[in-house]
């Protein structure tokens, strides 16, 4: 299972990274150039290995990558904000599992058992006890506040997202046809990628005067700063993660898999240990196992 292990340390170091670039470039712009570059590395492989744009099930990879790599990375961005990285991460991973079995439901008629409900609420009471506002961090409630419900918006996107994701394969696998993991990668990112752009156009429009000299040089240095930060996050998440994620899931079953992804929130403690200097609370550290503990059973079920 070392591809799966690997997975979850990539997601990791993508999620520090992000929290990095984050506060240097701001949520839109570190999102977009990560998309950008995953984009183009995403796409060498799937026009020269993979099946390009075509196949069945674009038009929900695409509706998936608006849906997850959209508006639930945006929303993710924001949280990494306000939160960090550690948080965010715990909030977007860990409530993804119950949200997308709550939506997969909904849309797709699966039932959820008893043994789902009971780990879903196991879930939500360790993400309540690790994300409890903590006293000896000075965080105004407006910026709590905001950032849980960016956080959430998340995970429903991430949820969603790979429910939409299913659907692709299933369309897919009717009409006789195989998606490779790459190729499925691309055609979700550029759904996020389109999404994403749009976003920050609207949102640069509101702008009613350009940026001086002095600013845009002080941009042009922050962004040498940040661009480090960019490309680990590019290579770790959406572009090396997402490959072992996928070999991992074409060698073992997929509960296994997905219950060693569910620890990346714990595997970020050490990073931002180490390269942000965080001490989280014990609340906080058991909270998270709690979470972590709760995905990990509903993912191997």
């Amino acid at each position: 299972m070392i591809q799966a292990i690997l997975t979850s340390i990539l997601f990791a170091m993508s999620a520090v990274s992000a929290g990095r670039s984050t506060r240097l470039l701001g949520a839109g712009t570190a999102n977009l150039c990560r998309l950008l570059l995953a984009t183009g590395f995403l796409a060498l492989w799937a026009h020269l290995f993979g099946g390009g744009l075509g196949g069945v099930g674009l038009p929900w990879l695409f509706a998936s990558g608006i849906i997850g790599f959209g508006v639930g990375d945006l929303a993710l961005y924001g949280a990494y904000c306000r939160l960090g990285p550690r948080l965010g991460v715990l909030l977007c991973l860990c409530l993804a599992a119950p949200l997308g079995a709550l939506i997969e439901w909904v849309w797709l008629g699966t039932r959820l058992t008893v043994y789902q409900t009971v780990w879903g609420a196991t879930i939500l009471a360790g993400v309540f006890a690790a994300l409890a506002p903590d006293a000896r961090v000075a965080m105004a409630p407006r910026t709590w506040g905001t950032g849980i419900l960016l956080g959430t918006i998340a995970a429903f996107g991430q949820g969603s997202g790979a429910v939409l994701t299913r659907k692709a394969f299933d369309v897919a696998g009717q009409a006789g046809q195989s998606i490779d993991g790459g190729t499925a990668a691309y055609q979700r990112i550029l759904g996020g990628l389109l999404l994403t752009i749009i976003f920050l156009t609207l949102n640069r429009g509101r702008q009613c005067f350009p940026p001086s000299t002095t600013e845009i040089a002080a941009a042009d240095r922050t962004f040498r700063r940040a661009w480090p930060w960019v490309l680990a996050n590019a290579l770790a998440g959406p572009t090396l993660g997402v490959a072992f994620y996928q070999w991992a899931l074409a060698i073992a079953p997929t509960g296994i898999v997905l219950s060693i992804v569910a620890t990346t929130p714990l595997v970020v403690i050490p990073f931002t240990m180490v390269l942000d200097g965080e001490r989280p609370t014990v609340r906080s550290l058991v909270g998270g196992a709690i979470a972590v503990l709760g995905a990990a059973a509903l993912a191997y079920r």
